[in-house]
């Protein structure tokens, strides 16, 4: 099983689309037109995050860098 991160999906209400934020990596931000465009970015986002960290030689995050069990999202409705 490969790591797993904390990412928060934020419904854009004026545009619509997602936005995808990742807590255990700064900065580390993508979109998608539907949830699931959305989840794929993410995926694409974060590794090539972790590579640029990787190509720096710089630690990977700890914190919410987490080996989770299960998938967590939260809605507004």
């Amino acid at each position: 099983m490969g790591n797993r991160f904390r990412i928060v999906l934020d419904f854009d209400e004026d545009d619509g689309g997602f936005t995808v934020t990742v807590p255990a990596l700064p900065g580390c931000v993508t979109e998608g037109d539907t949830i699931e465009e959305a989840l794929t970015n993410a995926k694409e986002v974060i590794k090539g995050y972790l590579k640029a960290l990787e190509i720096q030689g710089r630690p990977l995050p700890q914190g919410e860098f987490l080996p989770l069990a299960k998938q967590e999202l939260v809605i507004n409705i």
